[in-house]
C-alpha cells in the first residue's frame, strides 16, 4: 500500500492507517459474503460512523469531520480496498451530508446532520429516472406548490439505499422545463406516498440495495425545500463534482486491491519449476498496472485540491478524474483477475467481485461519456 500513502502529510496517513485497519477488520473479511447474501451490513456502517467517515465534509458543530475534499479521496480509496459497495455507498451517504450542510437552513442541518453523522439516519440522492438519466436536466417528476406545502409525483431510478435509507434528496421540476425549473426538496422515508420498487437484480454493487423511489403525490413542507426554488440543478452538480471524485477513489481503492491480490497469488504458485512472480512478462503487466493507478491517484488528488480550492477548471477536472480514474481501476481489475487464471474466476477469492463492483463506476455520477461531453464542452467553448 505505499503507494497510496506517497507525498502525505502526518494526519492524512493517520487518516489512511485508521480507515485501511477498519476497512481490513470490517469490510474485507465480509465482502463475498455479503455480495453473495445481497446483505446491506447498517450495523457496520454505524461503526464507520464511529470513526467520522458518516460525515466526512460536514462541518463539526453538527457532529461531522470537516475534511477537505482532499482528504475524501484517502478516505474513499482505504475503505474501498476492503469493499468497493460500501465504500460507494458511504461516498453516496456523504454526499447527501454534504449537501444538507452546505444548502440547507440551520433548521434542516440541526434536524438532520448529526443524525446523519452518525449513522442513525442513511441519506440517498434522487436524480435519475426511468426516461432522464445522462439527460438529468429533463426530469419528469414535478413538485406542485399546494399553500404550505409540495405535493411531488415521479419515480427515480438507479438509487442506492433506497428503502433503508432514511432521507431522500430529491430533484423535481418547479418550473420551466430546462435545468432552471428544477428544485431540491429533502424527503423523509415515512413521508405518506413513497414507496419502493423492488431491490434490483445487479451485476454488482449488491451489498447495497438499488430501488427504485416512487413518489405519488409525496406531500412535503415548504420548509423541506433544499436552498431556494429553482436553484436544484445547480446544487445537484455541484453535489456530483465531489460524488464524481468518491467514487473515482473508490474504483482505485478496489483496483489497488485486485493488484496487491494478484501480486501474493503470483509469489505462491509455481508453473514450468518457477514463481509466477518472477517471470519478466508478468512483471511487467504489474508494473504497469501499477503505474497507471499511479497517474490516476495523482489525477484524483489533483482534481480534490482544484476543489478544495474552488479553483478555475475544477469541474472539468473532476469529470477528468472519474472519467480516468474509474476507467483504470476497472481495467486493473480485468487484468488483475487474468493473472489469477481459473482462480479469479472462483467468488472465494474475492478479485471477481471487485471486477464487478468496479463495473458500474462508469457508469454512475454520470456515465465516462458524458464526463467526456464535459470536458469537450470546456476545450470548444471559447472557439464558438
Amino acid at each position: 500500500m505505499s503507494a497510496v500513502t506517497t507525498l502525505l502529510t502526518d494526519d492524512q496517513l493517520a487518516v489512511v492507517e485508521t480507515t485501511l485497519d477498519f476497512a481490513q477488520e470490517h469490510l474485507a473479511p465480509h465482502a463475498v459474503a455479503w455480495d453473495q447474501d445481497k446483505h446491506f451490513p447498517v450495523d457496520v456502517l454505524r461503526k464507520a460512523a464511529g470513526l467520522g467517515l458518516g460525515g466526512v465534509y460536514v462541518r463539526e458543530d453538527v457532529g461531522g469531520s470537516e475534511l477537505s475534499r482532499t482528504d475524501g479521496v484517502l478516505v474513499f480509496e482505504a475503505l474501498a480496498t476492503g469493499c468497493p459497495s460500501i465504500a460507494g455507498y458511504l461516498s453516496i451517504h456523504n454526499m447527501v451530508g454534504w449537501m444538507v450542510d452546505r444548502y440547507g437552513t440551520e433548521a434542516q442541518r440541526e434536524r438532520y446532520l448529526p443524525r446523519l453523522c452518525a449513522m442513525e439516519l442513511l441519506g440517498s440522492y434522487c436524480l435519475t429516472e426511468p426516461g432522464a438519466g445522462s439527460d438529468a436536466a429533463a426530469l419528469r417528476t414535478r413538485a406542485v406548490r399546494d399553500g404550505d406545502a409540495y405535493v411531488l409525483t415521479g419515480t427515480k431510478q438507479f438509487i442506492s439505499g433506497a428503502g433503508a435509507s432514511h432521507l431522500y434528496i430529491v430533484l423535481a421540476r418547479t418550473g420551466e422545463d430546462g435545468p432552471r425549473g428544477i428544485s431540491a426538496f429533502l424527503v423523509e422515508r415515512d413521508d405518506p406516498g413513497l414507496s419502493f420498487g423492488p431491490n434490483e437484480k445487479k451485476m454488482g454493487w449488491n451489498a447495497q440495495p438499488t430501488r427504485q423511489v416512487v413518489l405519488d403525490g409525496v406531500r412535503v413542507p415548504a420548509h423541506r425545500l433544499l436552498g431556494d426554488a429553482g436553484e436544484g440543478f445547480r446544487i445537484a452538480m455541484s453535489g456530483l463534482n465531489g460524488g464524481r471524485l468518491g467514487i473515482a477513489a473508490c474504483s482505485l481503492g478496489g483496483a489497488q486491491s485486485a493488484l496487491d491480490r494478484s501480486l501474493a497469488h503470483l509469489a505462491d504458485r509455481e508453473a514450468f519449476g518457477a514463481r509466477l512472480l518472477d517471470a519478466q512478462a508478468l512483471q511487467f503487466r504489474l508494473a504497469d498496472m501499477a503505474t497507471e493507478l499511479a497517474a490516476a491517484r495523482a489525477l484524483v488528488r489533483q482534481a480534490a485540491e482544484a476543489l478544495d480550492r474552488k479553483a478555475v477548471g475544477a469541474r472539468e477536472l473532476c469529470a477528468m478524474a472519474k472519467r480516468f480514474a474509474t476507467d483504470t481501476g476497472y481495467s486493473v481489475a480485468d487484468r488483475a483477475l487474468q493473472l489469477h487464471g481459473g482462480y479469479g474466476y472462483l467468488a472465494e477469492y474475492g478479485v471477481e467481485k471487485i471486477v464487478r463492483d468496479l463495473r458500474v463506476h462508469q457508469i454512475l455520477e454520470g456515465t465516462n461519456e458524458i464526463m467526456r461531453v464535459m470536458v469537450a464542452r470546456s476545450l470548444t467553448g471559447a472557439l464558438r
